[in-house]
Parts: C-alpha cells; structure tokens; sequence
C-alpha cells in the first residue's frame, strides 16, 4: 500500500526510477480499486430508476471514470520512472509488447543515465 501511496505522492515527477515493486503493487491497487469501484456503480445504477433519453437508456456510471481520471497521470508517470530504471526512454511505453518485457525486467544496477 505504502507503493501505492507513493505513485500519489510523486503523480507527476517523470524523472527518476521506479523499482518492479513500486510499479507492480502500483499496478495490482489500481486493478483492485478500479473493480470495486466498477461494482459500486453498478450497484447504484440497478438500484436507480433508469434514465432514459430520447427512447435509449443511458447508464450513468460515475465513480469508475473519475478514478480512471485521476490515476491516469500517476500511472504514466510511475511506468516512465519504471523505463527509466531499466535504462530505456518513457517513449518505450509505445511498444506493445516490448513494453511488457521491460516492465517486467529487473532494473539495471547502479547509475544510468536516468
């Protein structure tokens, strides 16, 4: 949790490094929050009256786009930090699959240009 805490603390410092267990427990908190959060609102959106618009019903979530919003910065700037500890530009985020590879790595040892 105190991972989780500190992706918060630093939202939107992308310089610097960030070890697997800040990214990962970052990653599994997020993951967490966000189906609870999903389960809030469909919870609230059974128990209200649905709200229809022009013949259509339209679901109002709430809880589930406002913390996608506000994790959205942080997560960015945890996983730059993250390249940055394996010694790769934030711009590596961008490749699909290599992305993985490197988030998954281990990072490199003593000074790198980051």
């Amino acid at each position: 949790m105190n991972y989780y805490l500190q992706c918060f603390k630093k939202f939107a410092d992308f310089n610097g490094r960030s070890g697997r267990a800040e990214y990962w427990y970052f990653f599994l908190f997020n993951i967490i929050a966000a189906i609870i959060l999903s389960t809030l609102d469909n919870i609230i959106f059974i128990r209200n009256e649905l709200l229809v618009i022009n013949g259509m019903i339209v679901n109002i979530f709430i809880l589930s786009p406002v913390y996608a919003l506000i994790t959205l910065i942080p997560g960015l700037a945890v996983a730059v930090r993250r390249m940055h500890d394996v010694g790769k530009s934030g711009w590596f985020l961008l490749i699909p699959i290599y992305n993985i590879v490197l988030l998954c790595s281990e990072g490199t040892t003593g000074d790198n240009k980051f």
